[in-house]
């Protein structure tokens, strides 16, 4: 009996297919040309990668997108996932390992991987344009000069406003805080997106990929790393 072809796409095919994928910053280094000349990188692991889900705008979602699972390096077992997710990790049959994030992204045309498919690094090469989504590190309570850039008022002639931000209100109309006003309170731990980065190196055997520049959030932290469109 002739034998058939595996019509499953590749790791290497998925480059055109999935724009993105999961990985965990490293922290930042530096990389030296042949010219030396030196570039700071922010080192990204992404990956691997496992393809839990696909959405079809033709579907019931009404959209195109994968969602992606991150394979760490401690799996966890199926049993101990939250009963609903343990269902949703049951309807791939069995072929995909239970893992503890999940993402989704969004593709402009119907996706053609299979469930169970790897996402890795060499998704990437060198040069390629990318966005990093990420959550900025939290620095609590802040004030107005921290938070917003305001400048500071006089140090001397008994000034006692330094660090204050000053008036936020009128003495007569509307007599009332404007709504949106700059001020104190909570800065960072939010989503942030920079865009317009640059892959600087890809390494595959090891999937990482080094990014020239800074990306959000600390050390550990999760980042998703798509493709510009």
């Amino acid at each position: 009996m002739p034998k058939t072809k595996d019509q499953r796409p590749k790791t290497k095919d998925l480059k055109i297919m999935i724009s993105g994928i999961i990985g965990r910053k490293m922290g930042m280094t530096q990389i030296f040309a042949e010219d030396g000349t030196v570039t700071p990188v922010t080192v990204i692991k992404a990956g691997p990668c496992v393809v839990v889900q696909t959405k079809t705008a033709s579907g019931k979602d009404g959209y195109n997108a994968v969602q992606l699972g991150l394979v760490e390096d401690k799996p966890i077992k199926l049993k101990n996932v939250t009963k609903p997710m343990r269902g949703h990790f049951e309807k791939t049959g069995g072929g995909v390992p239970a893992t503890r994030i999940l993402k989704e992204i969004r593709l402009t045309d119907a996706p053609e991987a299979n469930v169970g498919d790897q996402v890795k690094a060499d998704l990437f090469s060198d040069g390629d344009k990318i966005d990093v989504i990420g959550t900025s590190k939290g620095r609590g309570f802040a004030g107005t000069i921290k938070r917003h850039n305001f400048s500071r008022g006089p140090m001397s002639h008994g000034s006692m406003n330094i660090r204050q931000p000053g008036s936020i209100g009128q003495s007569a109309y509307p007599s009332r805080v404007l709504k949106g006003t700059r001020s104190s309170g909570h800065m960072g731990n939010e989503r942030v997106t920079v865009q317009g980065l640059s892959v600087a190196r890809v390494d595959v055997e090891n999937n990482l990929i080094m990014i020239r520049g800074a990306v959000p959030g600390a050390t550990g932290s999760l980042v998703v790393v798509k493709k510009r469109k």
